[in-house]
């Protein structure tokens, strides 16, 4: 399957990257270029692999976790959709789907 990643994930992934950026420069790319690989290395081949996310109990809405970081993803009938990425310890907030399904 195609894996999509929606505008509210790549604005989240670029905040990741300036975050990590203003504490270390040199790892800020390859961090983000890490999350975007395991996403994309795993989920085409095995869409399901995620959890459900546990906020909005919605088995079409999954996630995966790397590192401290969740990519929560909708599998639809051609392709997988990244909706966002955020740490961990957050809560999703689900606002940021709705952005997704508008864009």
């Amino acid at each position: 399957m195609k894996l999509v990643w929606t505008q509210e994930a790549i604005e989240r992934i670029f905040e990741i990257e300036d975050f990590i950026y203003a504490h270390s420069p040199g790892r800020a790319r390859e961090f983000v270029e890490e999350i975007i690989e395991h996403a994309e290395t795993i989920l085409p081949d095995t869409p399901s692999a995620g959890r459900m996310v546990p906020e909005i109990k919605n088995a079409g809405i999954r996630e995966l976790i790397f590192k401290k970081y969740r990519i929560v993803y909708r599998v639809n009938e051609n392709n997988i959709e990244i909706l966002t990425v955020f740490e961990g310890h957050k809560l999703l907030r689900t606002e940021e789907l709705k952005e997704s399904e508008r864009k």
